[in-house]
């Protein structure tokens, strides 16, 4: 018995319970990038490190939202079902979870794009500058 499976894996009703539990609030730099822009586009994607690391560059189609200012009044021009996708600098950083809680609160939609900057960049994605 290796390391690998000194602890059993879990079964496959658990498995599936868990993983898709994952999907429901995360997507990934793949996914986003695959419809940004065409018509599938059913998300709002919000950059949230700030305005400054947004303009060195961002993700195509991002709208700048650092997370502490994420507020209702900032939101009131999407509707309510609106769902909102986060992003910050990478898997070093929490900004994107910190979006995530203040969207909640607000009741909005939301899920996180796992890797930020880093993983966009990691796809072989370009950043666009303002």
């Amino acid at each position: 018995m290796s390391i690998v499976t000194e602890v059993p894996a879990a079964p496959a009703e658990a498995a599936l319970a868990h993983f898709g539990g994952l999907l429901e609030f995360e997507t990934d730099c793949w996914d986003v990038h695959s419809v940004l822009g065409t018509p599938a586009q059913d998300f709002v994607l919000l950059d949230v490190r700030g305005t400054a690391q947004y303009e060195r560059g961002h993700v195509p189609g991002a709208v700048d939202l650092a997370h502490r200012k994420i507020i209702g009044s900032k939101l009131a021009h999407y509707p309510a079902g609106t769902v909102f996708v986060t992003y910050c600098a990478g898997p070093h950083c929490n900004g994107a979870a910190r979006a995530a809680i203040r969207l909640a609160r607000l009741g909005r939609p939301v899920k996180i794009m796992a890797g930020g900057v880093t993983g966009w960049l990691d796809e072989g994605f370009g950043l666009v500058t303002a």
